[in-house]
C-alpha cells in the first residue's frame, strides 16, 4: 500500500518549526530535505538544526555533493532512512553499506536524466530509491510520468526496493503515481502552502487508495 509522506524544506529554524507544527497531528512518515547549497543550487537549515518529535518516521534526503562528510552526524539522528543522490561524485556503495549496517535504510535519489542501468551497482545495495522529478532545494517541480517506467528498470535489478517520489505530487496524479508502482508520495508544498494541511494530506491519502477506479 502506497503512503503519502509531508515533506519538510525549510533555509531557518523558526520556519522548520512552523512546517513541522503544521503536520505534527496527523504526520506518520515524514521527509526533511538538507541541502548544501553546492550539490543543490539553495541551502537549508544546517545538520546540526535538524529535529522532529518521538514517534516519527523520518526519511532524509540529503542533497548534498560529498553525502561521506555528513554521514556520521546524519546516522547518529537515527532516522528512518537516508537518501543520497546516484549523481554525486563520490563512491556511494560503501556509505549505503554503513548507513544500513547501523539499522538505518538506505535510499538513492534518482534525478531525471539518470538511468537505473547505469546505477546498477546503487540500486543492488540501496532499500529504498526515489525517483526525483522536482527541482533540486524548492518545494514544487512537475511529477513528469514518463519516469514511471523507470520503475520497471529498477525492479529488475532489486526487486524488493522501496519505490519513492520526490516532485510535483498532487491530487490529479497521486492516484496514477500510486498505480505506477510508487511505494512512498514525498508532498512539500501541496501541503505544507494549503489552506488547510490537515485536509490536503487526507485527501491525498483518500485519492491513492480509491477502490474501482477503471
Amino acid at each position: 500500500m502506497s503512503i503519502i509522506a509531508p515533506a519538510v524544506l525549510s533555509d531557518n529554524p523558526d520556519d522548520f518549526k512552523m512546517q513541522l507544527e503544521k503536520i505534527h497531528t496527523f504526520a506518520k512518515r515524514v521527509h526533511i530535505d538538507l541541502s548544501d547549497g553546492t550539490f543543490a543550487p539553495t541551502s537549508t537549515i544546517d545538520l546540526a538544526q535538524i529535529w522532529w518529535p518521538q514517534g516519527w518516521e523520518v526519511d532524509i534526503h540529503a542533497m548534498v555533493a560529498q553525502p561521506s562528510s555528513y554521514l556520521q552526524a546524519l546516522i547518529n539522528l537515527k532516522p528512518h532512512a537516508i537518501i543520497f543522490h546516484a549523481e554525486v561524485q563520490e563512491d556511494l556503495v560503501p556509505i549505503l553499506q554503513q548507513v544500513k549496517q547501523m539499522g538505518i535504510k538506505a535510499g538513492v535519489a534518482l534525478m531525471r536524466p539518470t538511468v537505473p542501468s547505469n546505477v546498477r551497482a546503487l540500486l543492488e545495495a540501496a532499500d529504498h530509491v526515489m525517483i526525483f522529478s522536482g527541482d533540486l532545494g524548492k518545494f514544487g517541480g512537475t511529477a513528469s510520468l514518463m519516469q514511471l517506467e523507470k520503475i520497471r528498470l529498477i525492479k529488475s535489478i532489486n526487486n524488493g526496493i522501496e519505490i519513492g517520489w520526490d516532485g510535483g505530487v498532487n491530487i490529479e496524479n497521486a492516484y496514477s503515481l500510486a498505480q505506477g508502482g510508487v511505494d512512498v508520495l514525498n508532498v512539500g508544498g501541496g501541503i505544507q502552502k494549503a489552506a488547510d494541511p490537515n485536509a490536503a494530506y487526507a485527501t491525498l491519502e483518500a485519492e491513492i487508495n480509491k477502490q474501482g477506479v477503471i
